[in-house]
């Protein structure tokens, strides 16, 4: 039984150290893929906005620059990429900090309180989760004339659902606390105990949560760019670069390869990414 016992934590400790290699990684190529795209359009001697008329659709060259090629009016893809990456990644972080925002303050009040105002809000969410999703985002995009800001709080705004029943069902258990309790017999506010106690025990859910929630805001972002609904010319995303890569995949494919690889990549690393903090901060995992 020992021997048996030995094997099973030599494979656990195996497994523990594949995951943290690719989470690593994850994380590595997350750090260069931003850092990349914020330093290099500066270094670059190409703009993103402006055409050329003589440089329409070359290919993937070194020279002058035009690492990824150009677009159909002759823009280099380089530059327009890596506008694209950080277009698409602030329009996640943002959105996934607002559905954060409002998640939380929701969920841990429904789950403090209790009773019938849990009762209310959580039918509330449920009648929310019967309605489709997509449609209240490209709704609010269609109302307010796709305005670039409204892009962060309408996929935020209708993408705290999930955030709220998971913090809710967190909330139902830290109420029963012995710390909860004690702030309550002190005469402590239910803000001041929902907001100063129950809400940064949260945080390990929460952060898994939110590294989860972000491939799913650009996934969004990146379908209503897709749409034409999304990032507006001469702003673009990696959603925008991938709608305008199928129109010219026969005659230049790689407007759109390289913009779906990257984003296939970024979409992967957040996920990896996500499953190691889960597996980080579950309290069940074996040690």
């Amino acid at each position: 039984f020992q021997a048996e016992d030995g094997i099973r934590d030599e494979a656990s400790c195996l497994v523990g150290s594949e995951m943290c290699i690719r989470d690593s990684i994850s994380g590595g190529v997350l750090l260069l893929v931003a850092l990349v795209a914020i330093l290099a359009p500066f270094a670059s001697p190409n703009d993103y906005i402006n055409t050329d008329f003589a440089e329409i659709l070359t290919e993937p060259t070194l020279r002058d620059a035009h690492f990824f090629g150009t677009d159909v009016l002759g823009r280099d893809l380089f530059v327009r990429t890596m506008m694209g990456i950080r277009v698409t990644l602030l329009v996640a972080v943002v959105a996934s900090l607002v559905s954060l925002v409002i998640g939380v303050a929701y969920g841990a009040v429904a789950g403090f309180v209790g009773g019938k105002v849990d009762a209310v809000m959580m039918r509330f969410v449920d009648t929310l989760y019967a309605l489709p999703f997509i449609f209240f985002v490209i709704l609010l995009m269609v109302a307010f004339e796709r305005n670039f800001l409204l892009i962060f709080v309408a996929i935020g705004a209708v993408n705290w659902l999930d955030m709220a029943r998971i913090v809710r069902g967190q909330t139902l258990i830290l109420r029963e606390r012995e710390f909860v309790e004690a702030a309550r017999l002190t005469g402590v506010s239910t803000p001041r105990i929902i907001f100063r106690h129950i809400a940064p025990n949260l945080f390990g859910i929460v952060i898994v949560y939110v590294t989860l929630t972000i491939p799913q805001a650009i996934l969004v972002e990146s379908f209503l760019s897709f749409l034409g609904l999304g990032v507006q010319e001469p702003q673009t995303s990696l959603g925008a670069l991938v709608n305008a890569g199928v129109n010219q995949m026969e005659a230049a494919p790689w407007t759109l390869l390289i913009p779906a690889v990257l984003l296939a990549l970024i979409l992967m690393s957040f996920n990896f990414l996500g499953d190691g903090l889960r597996d980080l901060f579950d309290a069940r995992r074996p040690s």
